[in-house]
C-alpha cells in the first residue's frame, strides 16, 4: 500500500519546523559574538562598502560581502540563522535523494541542525556558516548532476562551478572544490566503464569538465587578477607568508643569518607563546609589528619575504615539514564545539548544554576515527559491491580526504575551525555506511 502524499511531505515539514524552532531558541538564548578574526572581516566589509577603498587583501571577499550586505551584527546573525536553515534543507535533500526516503532526509538534516558545533557558529561573526552552505550546496549539486539527464548536466555544472568558487572565495581552503568535482564527475564514465582505455576515454564528460572549470576559473581568476593588480601577488589573499610560517615557525631557528633580525624577533614571540599555550600556532599575529620594525619591511613585503623563507625551509627540511603537516592533518579531526556557556542569557541551560556538547563531541570524534579507518576500503571494489554503497559516498569520502590533506599543506592545521564546514558531511557518510550495513543484514535475515 503506497503512502499518501501528506505522509511523504510530513518529514520535510517537521524538519523545517524544528530547524526554525531551534534557531528561534538560539536567537533568544545566545547573543551574537565577535572573535579576534572578526575585525579583519569587518575591515574588508567596510572597504567593499566604499568601493574597495583601503582594502588590505587579508580576507577573500565572500564573507566580508555578506557582512556588507546585511549590515549590523544583529542582522548578520539573523541572516546566518537563515543560511543555517537552508543548509539543513540541503541535507534533507541529500538524505532523501541518496536513500529515496523522506525520513532519511529528515535524519540527515537533524544531524546537522542539532549539532551544537554547527549551531553555535551561526551566532558567531565568522565565515564558517556561510562556507558550510556553499560547500554543501556544491556537493548537493554534484548529486543532482549524477541524476540529471545528459542534456541538463552542463547546466548543473555551471551551478557546481559557481557555488564551488563562492565556497573558495569565502574560505580559501575550498578553492580546489569546483576544479576537483569537475574532474571527478567528468571521469566517472572512464572509471566505472568497461573496455579499453581509448574506448573509456571517449566517454569522458568533457562538457562537465570544461563548463565547471571555466565557470569557477572565471570567478577565482578574476579575483586573483584583482589581488595581483593591487598587491603584486598571484594568490587569493596577501597572507601566503603568514600562513606558511604557521608550519615553518616550529623550526624558524634554521633561517639564514641574512635574516637574523626577523628570526630573533619571531623566536622570542614563539617561545613566549609556547610557554603560555603549549603551541606556536598564531605566533605571527603578535610578532608582525615588531618584525616589520626590525626588518624595515612593510606588511606585504614581509609576507613575501616570509613566504620565500618558508619555502626555503621546507625544501631544506622536508622531514620537519612533513612531521608538522601530518600532525596538522590529525588535529583536523578534533570535532570542535566552540561556544561560551557564560554567554547564555538563561544560566539554566548551561549545565545541560555542556553535557550535551561533551556527548556530541565524543560521538563525532568517534565517527571521524571510523571514517579515517573505513573510508579507504571504498577503494576496494569487492567491499563496495558487497555493501551496495552508493557511488556518491565514494565521491564524498574522496572530497573529505582531499580537504583534510590540503588544509594542512599551506597552513599548519591546528585551528579547530578547519573541519567545521565538513563535519556534517562526515556524519552523512557515516549514515550511508550504517544504511548499507542495515540493508545487508536485513537481506541476510530475509
Amino acid at each position: 500500500m503506497s503512502r499518501s502524499p501528506l505522509s511523504r511531505l510530513l518529514p520535510f515539514l517537521l524538519t523545517l519546523v524544528i530547524a526554525l524552532g531551534v534557531r528561534v531558541w538560539l536567537w533568544h538564548t545566545y547573543p551574537v559574538r565577535a572573535f579576534s578574526d572578526t575585525g579583519a572581516y569587518r575591515r574588508a566589509a567596510q572597504s567593499i562598502r566604499t568601493g574597495w577603498e583601503n582594502y588590505d587583501g587579508v580576507r577573500t571577499p565572500g564573507y566580508p560581502a555578506f557582512l556588507a550586505l546585511w549590515g549590523s551584527d544583529e542582522r548578520v546573525y539573523l541572516a546566518q540563522l537563515g543560511v543555517g536553515v537552508m543548509t539543513t534543507l540541503l541535507f534533507f535533500y541529500l538524505g532523501w535523494r541518496l536513500w529515496r526516503s523522506p525520513l532519511a532526509g529528515m535524519i540527515a538534516a537533524m544531524a546537522h541542525t542539532l549539532n551544537l558545533g554547527q549551531l553555535f557558529f551561526e551566532a558567531h561573526l565568522l565565515s564558517e556558516t556561510l562556507a558550510t552552505f556553499w560547500v554543501v550546496l556544491t556537493l548537493a549539486l554534484a548529486l543532482t548532476w549524477w541524476e540529471a539527464p545528459l542534456r541538463w548536466r552542463p547546466v548543473v555544472a555551471v551551478g557546481i562551478g559557481l557555488s564551488g568558487a563562492l565556497a573558495g572565495l569565502t574560505r580559501p581552503l575550498f578553492v580546489f572544490l569546483p576544479f576537483w568535482l569537475g574532474v571527478a564527475l567528468a571521469a566517472l564514465p572512464v572509471i566505472g566503464g568497461s573496455g579499453g582505455i581509448g574506448q573509456r576515454l571517449s566517454r569522458l564528460e568533457w562538457r562537465t569538465l570544461l563548463v565547471t572549470w571555466l565557470t569557477a576559473g572565471a570567478l577565482v581568476g578574476a579575483w586573483m587578477a584583482f589581488i595581483h593588480a593591487r598587491f603584486g601577488m598571484w594568490n587569493v589573499t596577501t597572507m601566503t607568508g603568514y600562513n606558511l610560517i604557521q608550519h615553518t615557525g616550529y623550526y624558524f631557528e634554521y633561517v639564514p643569518d641574512d635574516y637574523a633580525a626577523l628570526r630573533e624577533v619571531y623566536l622570542r614571540y614563539r617561545d613566549a607563546r609556547i610557554a603560555q599555550y603549549g603551541t606556536q600556532s598564531n605566533t605571527i599575529w603578535q610578532a608582525i609589528p615588531e618584525m616589520m620594525q626590525a626588518s624595515g619591511l612593510g606588511f606585504y613585503d614581509l609576507s613575501r619575504t616570509l613566504a620565500r623563507l618558508s619555502l626555503q625551509l621546507i625544501r631544506e627540511h622536508p622531514d620537519l615539514y612533513l612531521r608538522y603537516a601530518v600532525k596538522g592533518w590529525w588535529l583536523f579531526w578534533r570535532a570542535p564545539i566552540i561556544w561560551v556557556p557564560a554567554n547564555l542569557t538563561d544560566p539554566a541551560w548551561q549545565s545541560w548544554l555542556s553535557m550535551l556538547a561533551w556527548a556530541e563531541r565524543a560521538g563525532l570524534i568517534g565517527l571521524n576515527l571510523l571514517f579515517i579507518l573505513l573510508s579507504p576500503l571504498m577503494l576496494v571494489r569487492r567491499w563496495r559491491e558487497r555493501l551496495s554503497l552508493p557511488p556518491y559516498l565514494g565521491l564524498l569520502a574522496a572530497t573529505l580526504w582531499l580537504t583534510s590533506i590540503l588544509q594542512t599543506l599551506p597552513d599548519h592545521g591546528d585551528n579547530p575551525r578547519f573541519l567545521v564546514p565538513m563535519q556534517s558531511l562526515v556524519v552523512l557518510w557515516g549514515m550511508g555506511i550504517f544504511m548499507a550495513l542495515r540493508a545487508r543484514l536485513k537481506k541476510q535475515q530475509g
